[in-house]
């Protein structure tokens, strides 16, 4: 059985504020909130992949101490720009 949109949405935002870091809950629950409704299909496909990765190099490309994987650069420079870093 295929996910709704609805319930798909409501998925990334539940693993979005409950990453196992406060940190990245404190990043990426406010961000999914704001943003996911409105993605595309490919943004939120790129999205999805990006809740796979671990809170560790996530904090480390959001703040920009280091390069994040070329196909999630464009949504981490969303998610900085978000969280003005």
């Amino acid at each position: 059985m295929s996910e709704t949109p609805q319930a798909r949405i409501r998925r990334m935002q539940m693993r979005s504020g409950r990453r196992g870091t406060k940190e990245m809950d404190l990043v990426l629950g406010p961000y999914a909130q704001a943003r996911l409704a409105g993605m595309s299909e490919g943004e939120l496909a790129v999205y999805d992949r990006l809740l796979d990765e671990n809170d560790q190099d996530l904090y480390r490309w959001i703040t920009r101490q280091a390069t994040p994987p070329r196909e999630l650069g464009a949504m981490i420079a969303d998610i900085s720009a978000f969280l003005k870093f």
